[in-house]
């Protein structure tokens, strides 16, 4: 094994990227065809002038109108590449200086039946690409303005204009915020950037209707987005959108709707290890150009801009012709190795490479080797205390079928009496066992279930009725039309009742003259009048009877149980129903139905301190009796929920409420207006009944009186 550390290798790699660097363009080239012929204009001229704030601007004259040309940015060297389509090249010189601003020179390589403009900067920054009518205008920005921003071309503006139709904001399935605004042309273009805490996203020569120029709120929907802002910047649009607390962003578009996601991390390492996880790599960036050099030296200077120890196998050998652009070194490495057939392993800042199969090999004969060390090793018998699990369930766990935690001469059995394992194993598996047994015999947390089940019910009854007579005195006697027979006094019709002479008091008994007869059952009230035309002995009866009943009641049934995590725990309270059943005998048993409150449950504590519960909460009673057979009222839900520490929610309700409204009445009679309500009997019912069931779980801490 070599440590790949030498200065002259490394001299030879330096002096051979200085030299890639320099025709790196003319390898983006596609290889020239004769294409001009075909070409749809001519590219005659490149011409450049200073502006003011450190600004360049550079225009590429054509002999016809232009129509809008394709662009890409390289950020590392910095480079902004713009091809002109259907366009073949006149100039005398494919290189023209520039030094002016951040702008070195412009490169021109024909290809293709295009022709590709590269303008090399020294760095990176924002531009403005304009096309009117002939010529292409590229603007460049100063020194410091690294935000790459293409803006539309003339001859865009002078078709349909793109506009923001809709902007709108919903809260994703994991708690994220996603912002989506749809356009009315799928071809815009759009620059998505973060700039102090605050994410910018430019819609490039879009309009925005008046009525999107707005802040929308968005706190309320609980994601790390706060507000969004939407303003009209010239013939672009901007959106600004405020987060909070660590985040990360990811912007996509599909056909005429572009979304923003932004989604909350915990912690700024957080955020690094989940875009480690998304993209697997998360070193610093290079770019590498080579042709036909040795790997050893490649990965030589790979160790040297890490300041990693870097250890090749001697089996490590042969040339590579890579080109990678602005990748971060740990994903250049990877490709390196899958390209030769290497492999890699790291320890602290140390990587040892070399054939795959070779680190593979090795491995295997340090297990062998390990293995071969464990069964020479002497076997030890230790006593091991369990204090709050069951030793007969830890020595299953150790002994497990297939997973056994033991080694193939260890052993462990148990005592009930005082709870202890003796486990005969070697003294590294024997302390394997010690750290395991720190995790498993902890206290089992407990849980205090507090069930609240109410019924309330509101009822109203209102009845409303008369009784209505007519007695004549015909023959002497006095009597009334309801039907009864005669009973004092001659020669008159039984068609009425006759009213008798009270021989105590001298005066006359009435008996029941009322002949409509709608008055109202077990009524709580009555007004009885009487009137008489004593010419003719004539006696007009009317009673009026009322009844009212309102009532209001709430049942309240609180249960309660403590029990340990995951342990199902049962209260219940009430009667049993005795009832006889027929045997196939023959014969009668009596058999016992239970009407009771009760609350069943089964907890799950959970490692943020939520509760899981499986519940069924009832609350039966005794109800009406048929045919003998007491029947049972039945209230019950069962669920599974997921609650905070203390937090009180309601399972499940169910709300009853019956009206009836009836009339009695005498055909004819008791539709005449006013005089009806004495041939009619009136009726109302509301009932009105709701069941709440709650439930409030409470982690007990530090012993049972300790919440």
């Amino acid at each position: 094994m070599n440590i790949i550390k030498q200065a002259r290798v490394m001299r030879g790699i330096e002096s051979g990227l200085k030299r890639y660097a320099v025709i790196l363009v003319s390898m983006m080239a596609l290889v020239v065809a004769g294409s001009a012929a075909a070409a749809d204009r001519v590219l005659e001229d490149i011409s450049f002038s200073s502006l003011s704030g450190d600004r360049v601007q550079i225009r590429l004259k054509t002999d016809s109108a232009m129509p809008q040309p394709l662009s890409f940015t390289i950020d590392n060297p910095a480079r902004i590449a713009i091809d002109l389509v259907d366009t073949s090249s006149d100039l005398k010189t494919k290189s023209l200086p520039i030094n002016i601003g951040v702008a070195q020179s412009a490169t021109t390589v024909e290809a293709g039946g295009r022709t590709r403009v590269v303008i090399n900067l020294a760095e990176m920054v924002a531009y403005d690409l304009d096309v009117q009518d002939s010529e292409v205008v590229i603007t460049l920005g100063g020194r410091g303005d690294s935000n790459a921003l293409i803006a539309t071309s003339g001859s865009r503006k002078a078709s349909v204009v793109a506009e923001v139709t809709n902007v709108d904001f919903r809260r994703g399935a994991a708690g994220e915020g996603i912002v989506v605004v749809e356009v009315s042309d799928p071809a815009v273009t759009f620059d998505v950037r973060e700039e102090g805490g605050k994410i910018i996203v430019d819609f490039i020569g879009v309009t925005l209707p008046q009525r999107l120029a707005q802040r929308f709120d968005v706190i309320d929907f609980a994601t790390p987005v706060q507000t969004i802002d939407t303003t009209s910047t010239g013939n672009n649009v901007r959106m600004v959108i405020d987060a909070k607390g660590y985040y990360e962003h990811l912007a996509y578009q599909s056909d005429k709707v572009f979304s923003v996601q932004v989604i909350a991390v915990s912690s700024q390492a957080k955020k690094e290890e989940l875009q480690k996880k998304r993209f697997g790599y998360t070193g610093k960036r290079l770019s590498l150009n080579f042709q036909d050099v040795p790997v050893r030296a490649v990965l030589q200077l790979i160790a040297d801009f890490t300041d990693f120890n870097m250890v090749a196998s001697d089996t490590v050998d042969g040339s590579i012709t890579l080109r990678l652009r602005n990748v971060p070194w740990d994903q250049a490495l990877d490709i390196i190795l899958k390209t030769k057939g290497l492999d890699k392993r790291k320890s602290g800042n140390v990587i040892l490479v070399g054939p795959a199969d070779e680190i593979l090999a090795r491995e295997q004969q340090e297990l062998e080797s390990k293995k071969q060390i464990a069964e020479l090793a002497p076997l030890r018998s230790e006593l091991i205390q369990v204090n709050y699990a069951k030793a007969a369930d830890i020595a299953t766990l150790l002994q497990g079928e297939g997973s056994s935690l033991l080694s193939d001469r260890g052993a462990v059995t148990t005592d009930e009496r005082t709870n202890t394992m003796l486990v005969s194993d070697t003294a590294d598996k024997l302390e394997d066992i010690r750290k395991i047994l720190l995790s498993l015999d902890i206290p089992i947390r407990q849980v205090l279930i507090e069930s609240r089940i109410v019924i309330a019910n509101d009822d109203f009854s209102k009845d409303l009725g008369a009784r209505f007579g007519v007695t004549a005195n015909v023959g002497g006697s006095i009597n009334s039309g309801n039907g009864g027979g005669l009973i004092t006094g001659g020669g008159g019709s039984n068609a009425f009742d006759t009213l008798s002479p009270d021989n105590d008091t001298g005066g006359i008994v009435i008996g029941d003259t009322l002949n409509s007869n709608l008055g109202v059952a077990n009524s709580f009230g009555s007004i009885g009048l009487s009137f008489t035309r004593l010419p003719l002995g004539t006696l007009i009866d009317l009673e009026l009877t009322a009844m009212q009943v309102e009532s209001r009641g709430e049942v309240i049934s609180t249960p309660k149980v403590i029990t340990a995590n995951q342990k199902e725990a049962l209260i219940e309270q009430g009667v049993e129903i005795p009832f006889q059943e027929a045997t196939s005998s023959g014969a009668t048993a009596i058999q016992f139905k239970k009407a009771v409150l009760s609350l069943r449950v089964t907890p799950q504590i959970t490692p943020d301190d939520r509760v899981i519960m499986d519940l069924n909460v009832k609350n039966d009673s005794v109800g009406q009796v048929f045919f003998g057979v007491p029947s049972i009222d039945t209230r019950e839900v069962q669920t599974q929920v997921l609650v905070e520490n203390g937090e009180t929610i309601v399972l499940g309700g169910i709300y009853q409420e019956a009206s009836n409204n009836g009339v009695d009445k005498v055909p004819f009679f008791g539709d005449i207006p006013v005089l009806g309500r004495l041939f009619r009997r009136e009726s109302r019912v509301n009932n009105k009944e709701e069941l709440l069931i709650f439930i409030t779980p409470k982690i007990l801490k530090d012993g049972l009186g300790t919440l």
